[in-house]
């Protein structure tokens, strides 16, 4: 059985999950129909809605259901967008981490580009954390003209936890709301919204042990949001659309199931994470932690880069001897390009495309990471082999196109 350690990218369902979602997928009902059947519908729909907000610190009033982590990020940033600039047309600017989710990033530059915003790229630090000075700086230059900041929980793919808390109080000096994506915090680290001060904060049902295709978005209740799709008006015309009663119920089942044991299990998979991290460092020597250390950094992740390999290629070695990873970087169009998370932290494009994550969930074990260093050594001398034969390929051909013209290719 493959050894499974991706679950930044999807976690299996856990037990509690799966038993509401079966029963729930054999009733039926419309949550906003009248009948006996959508009645029992709209009490499973909003006892869901208190034990998600128990969950995470926040009023139940404050849940709107979405689709996943993606709509509810779009739902964020537009609606705040739009509504901010429609108050105060000067309000153009975007703040926004350079190390974002594309769900956040390509829905600022969409933005950009098509509703007059302007993206201001956060930078940050060599282990992905956002700079608090650069925040300031960019505040204090002209805060009339923010609409809102955007930064994320902690990051996706090196794992580092962002300082929200202070990035809040900075713009809360000038009345300015902050979005956060948690869809990687949210069942990992603690999470209050309440706490938080943030305006709004996006989560995602299958990153903490419920199904694909349910999240939510963390709304404040004096906060004002311009929808981005309409209808029936649900979730406090903010949202509209018939909803999901099976996915939803699921959704907090492994949501109050993952924060009931959050510090033990925390504690569990952070020890397995750094029996990881060293075992790694013992196999490949000069392999290097990527993000921050210890308790700076979510407590299953660990991601690295190899000196020399292809992250592909080191993924599909891996993927050959049972154990499944991820390389955190985006491709686009079958061309594989670095992460932009990586470069942003200031490595070279040659580091970044040596990059691989491995981030343990609930169902990981001690096998589980004892597989990967067993596998690791062999797949990575074998991917170092690959990307340099994969080098003098480039040259080959480089010197090919040099002697006959590019007109003949």
């Amino acid at each position: 059985m493959p050894v499974y350690l991706d679950h930044a990218a999807t976690t299996p369902m856990s037990a509690q999950a799966l038993a509401v979602m079966t029963r729930e997928l054999a009733r039926t009902g419309n949550p906003s129909s009248l009948h006996g059947a959508g009645r029992r519908a709209r009490r499973a729909v909003e006892d869901a809605r208190e034990t998600l907000a128990a969950a995470a610190g926040a009023h139940p009033s404050e849940v709107i259901f979405t689709s996943g982590g993606t709509e509810a990020d779009n739902l964020a940033v537009k609606g705040l967008f739009w509504a901010r600039h429609d108050e105060n047309p000067r309000r153009t600017r975007i703040l926004c981490s350079a190390v974002e989710h594309h769900a956040v990033m390509d829905t600022v530059e969409w933005l950009e580009r098509h509703e007059g915003a302007e993206a201001v790229w956060l930078p940050v630090d060599a282990q992905g954390a956002v700079r608090l000075d650069a925040v300031q700086r960019e505040l204090e230059r002209d805060p009339d003209s923010v609409a809102l900041v955007t930064v994320m929980w902690a990051n996706n793919e090196v794992g580092t936890i962002q300082p929200v808390a202070e990035i809040v109080e900075l713009a809360g000096r000038y009345g300015i709301p902050v979005h956060s994506d948690a869809v990687q915090a949210f069942g990992s680290v603690p999470v209050d919204f309440r706490a938080s001060g943030l305006a709004a904060m996006s989560v995602s049902g299958h990153k903490l042990g419920g199904p694909v295709g349910v999240g939510a978005l963390f709304l404040g209740r004096a906060i004002k949001l311009t929808p981005v799709q309409h209808g029936g008006g649900q979730e406090r015309d903010v949202r509209s659309g018939t909803l999901d009663t099976p996915a939803i119920a699921a959704f907090a089942a492994a949501a109050e199931a993952v924060t009931g044991s959050l510090a033990a299990e925390g504690e569990r998979i952070s020890g397995l994470r750094d029996r990881l991290i060293a075992g790694v460092r013992q196999a490949v020597p000069d392999a290097v932690l990527r993000g921050a250390p210890g308790e700076g950094r979510l407590p299953g992740n660990a991601h690295f880069t190899f000196p020399g390999c292809e992250g592909d290629s080191l993924l599909f070695l891996l993927d050959l001897a049972g154990v499944e990873s991820s390389t955190g970087s985006a491709c686009t169009a079958g061309v594989p390009r670095p992460s932009h998370v990586l470069l942003a932290m200031g490595l070279d494009e040659d580091t970044a495309r040596g990059a691989q994550r491995f981030t343990l969930g609930h169902s990981s074990t001690e096998a589980d990471v004892e597989a990967l260093l067993k596998a690791l050594p062999e797949a990575c001398s074998r991917a170092r082999q690959a990307g340099m034969a994969g080098h003098e390929s480039s040259i080959q051909t480089a010197a090919t196109v040099a002697r006959r013209g590019p007109t003949e290719f």
